[in-house]
C-alpha cells in the first residue's frame, strides 16, 4: 500500500520542493496551504505523516495540538519545520504532539532520509509480529484511502475457517505456523502494487487489482487445500476430520481448516465508509464459506425491487429422535422453556417429510444390537435437505470415534447432565447463524 504524506505550508516554492522529495511510487505526498484546507484530507485518508511549518499565522505549537486532537484515533507521525533553531522553541512544540522539529534551511538528503526513517517505523508500528504483515488499524486505513479512488479495484477477505478448534487441538504453535505458511502463500501470489495485510487472528486483506482479484483466488483456494492436509496428525488425516480434546470439547467432532474468500468490487458499488465496506466484505465471505470445503465468491451485479431487503432468518429449530419416551418429554419440555423451536420425530420418514434443515437434530444412537441412531445419522449427513444441521449423538455405547465417523457434529456419552446439553445446543445453534 502507497503511503500518505500531507505537507501543510503555505510557501510555494518549499513546499514544492518538499513534495518532489518525498514522492515516489511507495508515497503519495499531499500539499495544504492552511489547516482549516487541510482537514478534510487528514480525515478521509488518514495520512502516516504530516508535516507542517511555521509559515502560517499563528503558534507553531498550536497546530500541532489541533492536529494531535483531530488525530487521536489514528497517531500519524507529525514534523514541524521553522525557521527557528531556538532550544525553547523546539521543546514547546516537542511538548505539545510533534514527533520531530526541523530547523530550516534543511539538508535536501537528510530531511529525505529522516522522512523515510518517520514513515518505517510507523509502518513497523502497525505490524503483525507472528505474520510480519500490516495488523488491523493499518488494513482499515487502507480500506479508507480506496474508497475515494476511481480507478477499477478489487478487496478480498481471505478467513480460515475451524481456525479456533484447529488451535484447541493442535496448541497455539501449530496454528501460528498455518497462518505463516498461508500468508507465504498469499504474499506470493501478489504483485508489489497490491496491498496485503490482516482484520484478526484468521482473517487476512487483500486490495489489488479488479481484474486479477478472481485468479488470486482461485490460485489460494487450490493452494491452501493442497498443503493443509500436512498440518494435521496421521490419525486425523485417516478419519476425516479432527478429533476435539480437552475436558470442554472432548468428544466434538470437527471438520479440517479451509479457507473461504470474498471479494467486493468498486465496479458496482460506491462504498460510502469502511464501515459499509467491511459489512460488504464480510457478508460475502459468509455466503462463501462451505461446510466442510475451501471456496471463493466474487460480488456480481444485483437485480432486485426497490427498497427490497434481503433479511436472513434466525434458525433455532431442534429435532429429537430419542427412544425414551420419558427423556424425550423432559428434553422438549425444556428446550421448548429456552425458547427453541423444539419438536419430536418417531422415524425416519417422519423426518423428511414434516422437517426441513433444522439447527440442531439430537439422536440417541440405538442399542448396542440396533444401531438406528447411527444410520439415521449417516443419511442425514448424505442429504443436501440437512447439510447444514449440526447433529449431537448420544448414546450408551463409549465409543467416540464410532458415533464420530457416522457423521456426528457432537458425542454426548450417556448418562449426561442436562445443563451440558443445552450448554452445547446453544453453542452450535449460534454458530450456525453466525
Amino acid at each position: 500500500m502507497q503511503t500518505v504524506t500531507l505537507i501543510i505550508d503555505k510557501r510555494r516554492e518549499l513546499s514544492t520542493k518538499y513534495k518532489k522529495l518525498l514522492e515516489n511510487k511507495t508515497n503519495v505526498v499531499l500539499v495544504s496551504k492552511s489547516l482549516i484546507s487541510a482537514i478534510k484530507t487528514i480525515q478521509e485518508l488518514e495520512p502516516d505523516l504530516i508535516i507542517i511549518s511555521d509559515s502560517n499565522e499563528g503558534e507553531l505549537s498550536d497546530y500541532c495540538k489541533q492536529i494531535r486532537a483531530l488525530t487521536y484515533n489514528m497517531r500519524p507521525i507529525i514534523v514541524a519545520t521553522s525557521k527557528s533553531a531556538e532550544f525553547n522553541d523546539k521543546i514547546k512544540v516537542l511538548e505539545s504532539g510533534a514527533d520531530d522539529f526541523i530547523s530550516e534551511p534543511v539538508n535536501s538528503e537528510e530531511f529525505t532520509m529522516r522522512m523515510k526513517a518517520h514513515l518505517r517505523r510507523e509502518y513497523e508500528t502497525n505490524m503483525d509480529n507472528k505474520r510480519l504483515i500490516p495488523g488491523e488499524n493499518y488494513s482499515i486505513r487502507a480500506l479508507k484511502r480506496i474508497i475515494k479512488q476511481k480507478f477499477p479495484w478489487a478487496s478480498l477477505l481471505i478467513s480460515v475457517e475451524n481456525f479456533k478448534n484447529y488451535k484447541e487441538t493442535y496448541t497455539e504453535l501449530a496454528s501460528d505456523k498455518l497462518l505463516q505458511t498461508y500468508s507465504a502463500i498469499i504474499q506470493s501470489s501478489l504483485s508489489e502494487n497490491d496491498y496485503f495485510g490482516c482484520l484478526s487472528e484468521n482473517e487476512f486483506l487483500v486490495i489489488t487489482d479488479s481484474l486479477k482479484a478472481e485468479k488470486i483466488a482461485n490460485f489460494l483456494v487450490f493452494a491452501f487445500d493442497s498443503v493443509a492436509s500436512k498440518f494435521y496428525s496421521p490419525q486425523d488425516n485417516k478419519r476425516g476430520y479432527m478429533l476435539m480434546q480437552g475436558d470442554e470439547i472432548a468428544g466434538q467432532r470437527s471438520n479440517f481448516v479451509h479457507t473461504t474468500i470474498g471479494i467486493i468490487t468498486n465496479e458496482f458499488t460506491r462504498y460510502r465508509d469502511t464501515t459499509q465496506l467491511l459489512t460488504a466484505l464480510r457478508q460475502i465471505n459468509r455466503l462463501a464459506d462451505l461446510p466442510s470445503k475451501s471456496n471463493f465468491l466474487i460480488e456480481r451485479p444485483r437485480i432486485a425491487a426497490e427498497n427490497a431487503i434481503d433479511t436472513k432468518e434466525y434458525n433455532n429449530k431442534i429435532l429429537i429422535y430419542e427412544k425414551d419416551k420419558a427423556l424425550s418429554l423432559l428434553l422438549t419440555t425444556i428446550l421448548n422453556l429456552q425458547g427453541y423451536d423444539t419438536n419430536v420425530i418417531k422415524n425416519r420418514t417422519d423426518l423428511y417429510v414434516n422437517y426441513s434443515n433444522p439447527a440442531v437434530i439430537i439422536i440417541d444412537a440405538g442399542t448396542i444390537e440396533k444401531l438406528e441412531g447411527l444410520e439415521l445419522c449417516k443419511n442425514i449427513k448424505q442429504s443436501e435437505e440437512f447439510n447444514k444441521s449440526k447433529l449431537i449423538v448420544t448414546s450408551i455405547i463409549h465409543d467416540k470415534e464410532l458415533i464420530l465417523s457416522s457423521g456426528a457434529d457432537l458425542y454426548l456419552p450417556k448418562p449426561y447432565e442436562i445443563s451440558s446439553l443445552i450448554k452445547w445446543v446453544d453453542a452450535l445453534i449460534k454458530e450456525l447463524n453466525n
